[in-house]
């Protein structure tokens, strides 16, 4: 059978619509050998291979064949009826990463905003458990400082004078700080810190915008608040807590390209631990 002919596969009633060279990817499986011998677990009627198997959990095969990426559902639970439907169609090295479900199954990555109000200047602080996450941010969020009369230090936009962007104080990996707002200078002049935060192009100087700001960015992103609270103390620091499922990034397995080879795929882990 040439590699580019289509293929229809019938599993467990569910239809599946793919090329040869798809099921060829492992030339050591149950699947490859199908196009090419009588196996009695796959029957050809009417053009198409049927397959008493698994239908729902054949999509997730299927998907591995196309990309040589393990990449699940954040709610999947099956890990063990998917690893022994590998096991059937001969697919050893996804078997192999299903065995290892921490290298697949999500993690509740935790994030906090404190926020405090200080005269004319609004002070945050970021905590993240993923550090990654904490550095996408930091690449999101711009300060810009400049000087001001004193009779436009509260004014929603900028002034004409030129801005200098700021870094970011970061403590740690997992955490950020930064600040907005005015600060008195000399004479009538202040400075001023407005904040950006992208992809909205706009400079604020406003600590409560800002802030508005910034926890939508974090729900658009996928976070879910969960709770807040007022820190008592000399300071009042208001907190903002939130979660999210981190899916992992996908283990890939590459196929040894060794001619005359028996085609076992040779299993590479690329799970990047993000956040550790």
């Amino acid at each position: 059978m040439s590699n580019q002919e289509v293929v229809i596969l019938s599993v467990g009633g569910v239809r599946f619509v793919t090329r040869a060279s798809t099921l060829q990817q492992f030339p050591g499986s149950r699947l490859a050998r199908m196009l090419n011998s009588d196996d009695p677990e796959f029957k050809l009627v009417n053009g198409e291979f049927f397959v008493d198997r698994d239908g729902t959990l054949f999509r997730y095969i299927m998907d591995f064949l196309r990309t040589l990426q393990v990449s699940l559902p954040t709610d999947f639970s099956d890990y063990q009826r998917l690893q022994r439907e590998a096991e059937f169609y001969g697919l050893y090295p996804l078997a192999d990463l299903l065995s290892q479900e921490h290298l697949l199954k999500p993690r509740l990555e935790i994030l906090e905003v404190r926020f405090s109000l200080q005269e004319m200047q609004a002070f945050f602080r970021i905590f993240g458990s993923c550090s990654t996450t904490i550095g996408t941010l930091a690449e999101q969020i711009t300060v810009f400082t400049g000087q001001q009369s004193g009779q436009s230090w509260n004014s929603p936009f900028p002034s004409q004078n030129p801005l200098v962007p700021l870094p970011l104080e970061r403590p740690s990996h997992h955490d950020m700080v930064f600040q907005c707002g005015t600060d008195y200078s000399a004479g009538d002049q202040f400075v001023a810190r407005y904040v950006s935060i992208k992809p909205d192009n706009r400079k604020l100087i406003n600590g409560t915008n800002v802030l508005g700001l910034l926890l939508d960015t974090l729900l658009k992103d996928g976070f879910r608040l969960i709770s807040t609270r007022t820190v008592s103390g000399e300071k009042k620091v208001e907190c903002y807590s939130f979660e999210r499922m981190q899916r992992p990034a996908g283990p890939t397995v590459t196929v040894n390209p060794t001619p005359g080879s028996s085609g076992v795929a040779q299993a590479r882990r690329n799970q990047v631990q993000k956040g550790k």
